[in-house]
C-alpha cells in the first residue's frame, strides 16, 4: 500500500508541502536560472520512494520547470539519478514513476535524500520554481528495515568484490585468496575466472581461443550481440519481365507475408490520379498488373493520399480515405467511400458509400491505419478533414482534423474512441480527446495490445509527441515527455463511463528517456515524412524519415534534406539512428535519375512515398515518390527499393576474438622468435583477417614491421604499465601518470597500436580502467614463476637472446598488463552477470 512520505523541510522550503494553485507566493524559487539550483528535501525516515507528483499554478507559468532531474540516496553526498524528464507547462499536476529498486533490479533502494535539479525553465530568462510536491511509496519501518537490511548487505558483497577486482589487477594473489576464502564471494562467473587463469596467468592462447568459440558457441556473447545498431544495405530492386507500376507519389502499399506477395494501389503519377492494383511476387520477383481501372469492376475510383491495411485472416484488403482537388469539393462528391478487395476471389465489395453516416469518420488524407488481427478491428487515427469549398467565403476557414476511429470487421460497424482536441464536443466532461495531426505514423503490437502514434504535423507546427494507446483499457501514455509539447495529449480525468480514463502520465518505471535534442540526434524529426513499421518479435519499431511534405520544405538544399533510418527499442524505450544519407544535390543522380539509376547506392530523399515490412524475411520494401524537385514539380519516381538491417553475427565477433587472441599472441611471439613469429603472421593471423576489408588489409601489414622493430627499453624501462579500458581514456592512480604515459603502453617496445584496429567496431568503453602502481609492482618475480606465466624462464632467455633489454622483472609485467588488456577487451562481451564490477575501488579514493 502506498502512502506520503513526510518530508523535514526549512521555512523557505515549507511552501512546497501546501498544494495552493491559486497562490502564486505558495512555492519555492531559485535565485537565479543558471545552473546548479537545487532543491535538497530530508525525509523524516528512509522510505521506499515509487513516485513524484508535482503541483502547478493554476495556470501556466514562465517559471515551471521545463527539464528537470530527480536524485536519491542515504548519504546527501552520495546520491544516483532516479529520473530525467519535464513538466508540461500548464496548471495540471503531474505524477512520475521514480527509480526504485538498486541494480540488481531485486532489491528495494531505500532513500533518505531526494535532489531536485531544475536544468530549464519554459521562460528561457526567468528563474525556477516549485510550486509542490508529494512523494509516494512506502516509509513505515516494520517494511523498510528489512530492505535496508538488505541493500546493505548488497552494498557489502559489491564493496568486497571491488577489493577482489583490485587484488587481483595489482597480483595480490595471497590477499586475493584470502578474502575470497573468508567471505565466499565471488568476484564473477567461474567461467570468467577460468578464462583469466587461461590468457592472463598461464598465456595459454589455443585453450583461450578454443575457450571464446565455446562460449560464443553457447549463446553467452549474443546478448551483446544484440545491443549493438543494426547495419543497412539498401539494394534496387530488379524485377523480371516489362510491367510493372509507373511512376507515383501518394500509393499504398499492403504485404501479405504468408504468401509472400506485396499489394499496389492507386497514387498520383504527376498528371492525375491512379486507380490500378498490381501485386508483386517476392519469390518470382515479377509485377503483375490485376486492374487497370478498378472503378470498372465495382472498385475504388482513382485517388492518392488515401490508406489501406491487409487482414491475414480473410486475407482481404481495406482502403479508406482520398484526397480531392479543393475545385470538386462539393457536397455530393465528399464521401469518405469504404472499399474491400478480396485477394482470393480478385473481386471488389463497397462496405459503405460514406462511413460518416454509420458512425465513422469524414472523407479525409493523410490518416493511419492499423489492424488488431485477433479482435478483428482497424484502428484510423489522424488526417486532415475534407470540407465543401464555400464559394462565398472570403477567408479559408480553420482546417479539421480527424480523431481516432475503430471499425469491428465482424459486425461492420463503427466507433469513435477519442475527438480531435478542437472538435465542439471535446469540452464535455465525458468525451476524450486528442490532438490529432497529419503526417504521423502509427503502428500496432499484437501483444502488447498498442497503438503506437509517433510524430506528425498540425498546420505550421510540429509534433514530437511519441504516444501509446492501449486499446483494451484506452489509455494513453506519453512515451518521451518532449519539453517543447506543452500541449495536453489526452484530457486527464475524463472517462468514458466505464471507469478507465485517458492518462497522460507516463508509464515506464524507473527508466528515464533522454530528451530531444533540437538537431534531431535522439529522436526523428517529426518536420519530415515519416514511415514507420514494427517487428512484434524483437520489440522494435522502425522509421524512416525523409523530406517534408510541406511546400517551403521541399527543398532538397535545405541541411535536413536526407533519408534517416531509426529504430526506437521497445524493451529499452531509447531511440538509435542506423544512419543518415546526405543527399549531394551537385550529383549526378539528382539530375539524372533515370540514367544514372544503376549506380545508386540507396534512395534519393522524397516525401508520398510508401513503406512496408516483411517480417518473415526481416526486410523493408520501398516503392515510388516525390523527390520534391522544384524544377520539374511532376517528377514522381518508380523505383524499388529493399533495404536489409543486420545485427554483428556470431562468426563475425568469433572472428574479431581470434584475430585479438592471435595478434598478442603475435606481438609476444615477434620478441622472442621473430622467426616462428612470422610464420605464424603468414598462416594463423592471415585466416582471421578479411583481405577485402581496407583497415583489416591495413592492420595486417602493420603487424609485420613488429619483426624488424629494435628493442626500447632504455625508453620505456622506467614508465609505469597501467591497465588500459578498452577504447577510452584512462583515470591514472598517481598524479604522475600523464596522457601520454598511458599511450605509451600501447606502443611499447613495439610501436603496436593496439586501438587503431578495427575493435571498435566490436567493442565498448572497458569496465576496468584501473593502473598499475608506479612501482610496478604487479606481481612478484617469485609468484610469477610459480603462476606459470608463458614459462617465464625460457620465453624470457629468447627474449634476451634477440636483443632484448629489459629485466626479467619488467618484462614479466609488460606480459601480464597487456594479457589483462585483452581479457578486459573480451569480457566486454559477455553477460554483465557473469563479469568483475565495472567500478574500480580506486574510484572512491580522493586524496
Amino acid at each position: 500500500m502506498k502512502t506520503r512520505i513526510k518530508i523535514i523541510t526549512t521555512k523557505k522550503k515549507r511552501n512546497i508541502l501546501v498544494d495552493c494553485p491559486s497562490d502564486q507566493s505558495s512555492r519555492w524559487s531559485a535565485h537565479n536560472n543558471n545552473p546548479p539550483q537545487y532543491l535538497t528535501l530530508k525525509l523524516r525516515r528512509p522510505a521506499i520512494v515509487k513516485k513524484i507528483k508535482f503541483g502547478k499554478f493554476e495556470k501556466s507559468h514562465v517559471c515551471n520547470i521545463k527539464k528537470f532531474r530527480i536524485y536519491g540516496g542515504l548519504d546527501e553526498e552520495h546520491m544516483i539519478l532516479l529520473l530525467e524528464g519535464g513538466l508540461r507547462n500548464d496548471h495540471i499536476p503531474e505524477t512520475f514513476n521514480l527509480r526504485c529498486v538498486a541494480k540488481d533490479a531485486t532489491t528495494s533502494l531505500p532513500i533518505l535524500y531526494i535532489k531536485i535539479v531544475p536544468l530549464l525553465s519554459w521562460g528561457p530568462t526567468f528563474n525556477y520554481s516549485i510550486w509542490y510536491i508529494e512523494l509516494m511509496g512506502q516509509d513505515d519501518p516494520m517494511y523498510t528495515s528489512g530492505c535496508l537490511k538488505d541493500y546493505n548487505k548488497l552494498r557489502e558483497v559489491e564493496i568486497i568484490r571491488l577489493c577482489l577486482k583490485h587484488f587481483r589487477q595489482q597480483g595480490y594473489d595471497t590477499a586475493f585468496k584470502a578474502l575470497q576464502d573468508q567471505t565466499h564471494v565471488q568476484l564473477e562467473h567461474p567461467l570468467i575466472s577460468e578464462l583469466h587463469q587461461c590468457l592472463v596467468i598461464n598465456g595459454d592462447f589455443e585453450k583461450a581461443e578454443k575457450f571464446i568459440s565455446d562460449c560464443i558457441e553457447e549463446g553467452l556473447m549474443d546478448d551483446y550481440l544484440n545491443r549493438q545498431d543494426y547495419k543497412h544495405a539498401w539494394r534496387l530492386q530488379h524485377v523480371q519481365g516489362f510491367a510493372q507500376p509507373g511512376n507515383r507519389g501518394g500509393h499504398q502499399l499492403v504485404m501479405d507475408v504468408k504468401k509472400r506477395l506485396i499489394y499496389l494501389f492507386g497514387g498520383w503519377d504527376g498528371f492525375q490520379d491512379l486507380s490500378d492494383l498490381w501485386v508483386f511476387d517476392i519469390k518470382d520477383n515479377y509485377w503483375t498488373q490485376i486492374f487497370e481501372h478498378s472503378e470498372q469492376f465495382n472498385g475504388p475510383t482513382p485517388r492518392s493520399c488515401h490508406k489501406m491495411v491487409f487482414d491475414p485472416v480473410s486475407e482481404n484488403i481495406f482502403m479508406l480515405g482520398r484526397y480531392l482537388d479543393n475545385s470538386i469539393r462539393t457536397t455530393e462528391y465528399i464521401k469518405s467511400d469504404f472499399y474491400l478487395y478480396d485477394t482470393r476471389a480478385r473481386t471488389w465489395l463497397q462496405i459503405c458509400d460514406d462511413t460518416c453516416q454509420v458512425g465513422g469518420p469524414q472523407l479525409m488524407y493523410d490518416h493511419q491505419m492499423c489492424i488488431d488481427v485477433e479482435k478483428r478491428t482497424i484502428y484510423v487515427f489522424g488526417g486532415k478533414v475534407l470540407t465543401p469549398r464555400s464559394v462565398n467565403a472570403s477567408t479559408t476557414s480553420e482546417p479539421e482534423y480527424s480523431g481516432l476511429f475503430s471499425y469491428h470487421i465482424a459486425t461492420n460497424t463503427w466507433t469513435q474512441i477519442l475527438v480531435d482536441c478542437h472538435h465542439p464536443t471535446a469540452s464535455q466532461p465525458d468525451v476524450l480527446s486528442i490532438k490529432s495531426r497529419i503526417t504521423h505514423c502509427m503502428v500496432f503490437h499484437n501483444k502488447k495490445r498498442k497503438l503506437y502514434i509517433y510524430g506528425g504535423q498540425r498546420g505550421k507546427e510540429d509534433i514530437h509527441d511519441f504516444i501509446t494507446y492501449k486499446v483494451d483499457t484506452q489509455t494513453l501514455e506519453i512515451l518521451n515527455r518532449h519539453p517543447n509539447s506543452n500541449d495536453q495529449t489526452g484530457s486527464t480525468g475524463n472517462n468514458n463511463g466505464n471507469g478507465s480514463s485517458v492518462s497522460s502520465n507516463s508509464g515506464s518505471s524507473g527508466s528515464s528517456n533522454p530528451p530531444h535534442s533540437s538537431d534531431g540526434k535522439n529522436e526523428p524529426s517529426p518536420g519530415y515524412t515519416l514511415r514507420a513499421t514494427i517487428d512484434c518479435e524483437r520489440n522494435e519499431i522502425y522509421v524512416f524519415s525523409s523530406l517534408s511534405k510541406i511546400k517551403d520544405r521541399r527543398d532538397i538544399h535545405h541541411v535536413d534534406a536526407s533519408n534517416s533510418f531509426w529504430v526506437y527499442s521497445l524493451d529499452t524505450h531509447q531511440w538509435s539512428r542506423i544512419y543518415t544519407s546526405r543527399y549531394n544535390p551537385s550529383s549526378p543522380d539528382s539530375t539524372k535519375f533515370d540514367n544514372s539509376r544503376n549506380n545508386l547506392m540507396e534512395p534519393c530523399p522524397r516525401y508520398a512515398h510508401q513503406f512496408v515490412y516483411d517480417d518473415m524475411a526481416k526486410l523493408h520494401y520501398m516503392f515510388g515518390g516525390n523527390p520534391g524537385r522544384s524544377t520539374t514539380p511532376q517528377l514522381r519516381l518508380d523505383d524499388f527499393w529493399i533495404l536489409e538491417l543486420e545485427k554483428p553475427k556470431r562468426d563475425e565477433i568469433l572472428k574479431h576474438c581470434r584475430y585479438l587472441l592471435r595478434k598478442l599472441h603475435y606481438e609476444e611471439m615477434a620478441k622472442a622468435d621473430p622467426y616462428k613469429a612470422m610464420h605464424y603472421l603468414r598462416h594463423q593471423i592471415a585466416e582471421v583477417i578479411d583481405h577485402s576489408n581496407p583497415e583489416q588489409l591495413r592492420n595486417f601489414h602493420r603487424l609485420a614491421s613488429l619483426l624488424f622493430k629494435c628493442d626500447e627499453d632504455t625508453k620505456t624501462e622506467e614508465r609505469p604499465l597501467n591497465t588500459l579500458p578498452l577504447g577510452g581514456a584512462t583515470t591514472s592512480m598517481a598524479a604522475s601518470t600523464s596522457a601520454n604515459e598511458d599511450k605509451s603502453l600501447t606502443e611499447a617496445e613495439c610501436s603496436s597500436d593496439m586501438a587503431s584496429t578495427t575493435d571498435d567496431e566490436v567493442c565498448v568503453k572497458s569496465e576496468d580502467n584501473t593502473h598499475a602502481p608506479d612501482d610496478l609492482s604487479m606481481e612478484s618475480c617469485s609468484s610469477s614463476t610459480t603462476s606459470g606465466i608463458s614459462d617465464a624462464a625460457s620465453s624470457y632467455s629468447a627474449y634476451r637472446k634477440s636483443g632484448g633489454k629489459r629485466s626479467r622483472h619488467s618484462y614479466i609485467q609488460e606480459l601480464r598488463a597487456r594479457r589483462s588488456f585483452l581479457f578486459n577487451k573480451l569480457v566486454q562481451l559477455m553477460p554483465s552477470n557473469m563479469v568483475q564490477p565495472e567500478r574500480n575501488l580506486s574510484d572512491f579514493v580522493i586524496i
